[in-house]
């Protein structure tokens, strides 16, 4: 099977069971495909939860540089499969800079693994200029507060993001995505006078 032909059926997120699946082939075939894609640079490997693999496959992986999917992916046990191929060369992007993309993304699994990247935020300034830049502070706001109850080793919010991100009393209501709101999460709703889209049952990625 040529290499162009391979990739088209199996881009993506895989594992060694659902390439054999797909293929149906055993084992050590599943093993030399991904032995061949990974040399042509077109796998990145990531591991769940219970230390499994799970492979990235990709054309945009052999072009090099880091997107930020891959950063999301990195730190994230909520896994990402994108056709992006916008890739930042020279550094990797920033954790804030990750962050504040998930929650542009308006997308509900982006913004579920950006929760993750709060435990790595360590420049709460950079954070606060580019959420002021994008004018999602409250956003920001109700998420670190939901990310708080789920993800492990949370560093605390910097008072001065937190007091400048608190809604006024004449603010309405913010939805991070368009007519979404939590059953579950109401408390934080009311904090921040957002609509988290999420109900617990959508955190179960984060035990």
């Amino acid at each position: 099977m040529k290499t162009n032909e391979l990739l088209n059926k199996i881009q993506g997120l895989q594992t060694l069971e659902s390439i054999k699946s797909t293929f149906n082939i055993n084992r050590t075939r599943a093993v030399y495909l991904v032995h061949r894609l990974r040399k042509k640079g077109y796998i990145k490997t990531k591991y769940d939860s219970n230390k499994k693999r799970i492979y990235y496959i990709s054309k945009a992986n052999a072009l090099g540089g880091t997107s930020y999917i891959d950063m999301l992916n990195k730190y994230s046990p909520v896994k990402l499969s994108s056709s992006e191929v916008y890739r930042i060369y020279g550094r990797p992007p920033s954790i804030e800079e990750t962050l504040v993309y998930a929650i542009k993304t308006k997308s509900l699994r982006y913004i579920l693994a950006g929760l993750s990247l709060f435990r790595k935020i360590k420049n709460w300034n950079e954070l606060y200029r580019l959420a002021k830049q994008e004018d999602i502070f409250r956003e920001m706001g109700a998420l670190y507060d939901l990310a708080l109850i789920k993800v492990r080793k949370i560093r605390r919010m910097s008072k001065r993001f937190r007091n400048k991100a608190m809604p006024k009393r004449n603010d309405r209501y913010l939805y991070i995505i368009d007519k979404l709101k939590s059953d579950d999460y109401s408390k934080i709703e009311e904090r921040w006078k957002v609509y988290l889209p999420f109900n617990k049952k959508d955190l179960e990625d984060y035990k």
